[in-house]
């Protein structure tokens, strides 16, 4: 696969008023169920069938693909760099082994407080829901957790509440996976309830990729949950590439916030993807204009199998000089690298 990507300008789709959901929508379940886990496949939709022997890898990277058909049709038709295709598409260069890059790259496993919890930072908790996920991305730091032993959901999130209500230190809960947005609104209101019966809680936080790759699974159901949760609501996005933002996508974006929320968006700068200055500041512009501020610009976590989207600091750096040059600071993400066992994100 190209190793960079189109430093041409293109026109994103605008955002478009939406005031409310469809009377009858499409129940993200089955958009679920229909999304693409075939690299043939997804290269057949692309008209990419041609480069099948050059993009994919000889052997299995023990990784499987996962991509919602509405996040496809984003990319371009006939782009073997496309950014957006090269973020989930099974390369070879996720079977080499590089000195330094390993499979718990941001120290989870020592963090872990109970089954499913993960401590690193004051005051704050976070909970590992689900190992599910709509799409898989392949830089995904948590390629290789174990969540068949440790998903904080399980029994009903007993384990995981009891650990937060014996914890008063603790005021912000952190839902992270694999995607939350993953489980049911019915799960997901079971810890809910539980929250809010510790005094000391005060902040549910949510980061979640499923608002822009699978933005149908912000249903009326899950917004009228989430409005009615009495505690403070954060929903952190990830969306790398401004190309990841359409019509729905925004449809979501003002649905959380309609919800009450404060939506915020974070990206890995990565190799191929976005590490231009058009494509940072396109990103910002672009989530902004769907009422979503940039909030970290994170450095690849090293985890094995991901080198190859790695950006050296330097260059990153370059990046945000030149995005500070350009946007006005709230549009400025923080450069920052997750390091294994420090009290907080490391600025760069």
């Amino acid at each position: 696969m190209a190793g960079s990507c189109d430093r041409t300008l293109r026109t994103y789709p605008p955002m478009i008023p939406a005031n409310r959901l469809p009377a009858q929508p499409v129940r993200w379940q089955q958009l679920w169920r229909e999304a693409i886990t075939d690299p043939r496949e997804l290269l057949a939709v692309l008209g990419l069938s041609g480069h099948a022997g050059e993009l994919l890898p000889a052997i299995d990277t023990d990784f499987a693909l996962r991509v919602p058909r509405g996040f496809v049709a984003r990319m371009r038709h006939g782009d073997p760099a496309d950014p957006l295709l090269r973020q989930v598409l099974p390369q070879a260069a996720e079977l080499g082994d590089v000195p330094g890059f390993t499979r718990d790259a941001v120290g989870d496993l020592a963090a872990r407080s109970a089954n499913g919890v993960l401590h690193k930072y004051e005051g704050r908790a976070l909970l590992v829901a689900t190992g599910s996920c709509a799409v898989h991305c392949r830089y995904c730091f948590r390629r290789h957790f174990p969540y068949a032993d440790e998903t904080a959901a399980a029994n009903r999130w007993g384990e995981a509440v009891e650990h937060l209500r014996g914890d008063a230190s603790i005021h912000e809960v952190i839902l992270s996976g694999g995607d939350p947005l993953s489980l049911s609104t019915a799960k997901l209101a079971e810890l809910g309830n539980a929250l809010a019966a510790i005094p000391h809680v005060r902040r549910l936080r949510i980061h979640t990729r499923l608002p822009i790759v699978l933005p149908e699974r912000v249903d009326a159901e899950f917004h009228d949950w989430f409005a009615a949760l009495p505690l403070q609501r954060v929903v952190v996005l990830h969306a790398n590439h401004p190309a990841e933002f359409d019509a729905a996508v925004d449809a979501a974006c003002l649905h959380l916030r309609d919800a009450g929320a404060t939506v915020l968006n974070q990206a890995v700068l990565l190799r191929g993807v976005n590490d231009d200055a058009d494509a940072l500041a396109g990103l910002s512009e672009r989530a902004f204009a769907a009422g979503v501020l940039p909030y970290y610009l994170h450095q690849l976590d090293r985890v094995t199998g991901a080198a190859h989207f790695e950006v050296p600091d330097g260059r990153a750096l370059a990046l945000v000089e030149a995005l500070r040059r350009r946007l006005p600071g709230y549009l400025v993400p923080r450069l920052v690298r997750e390091i294994a066992g420090e009290p907080s994100k490391t600025p760069l």
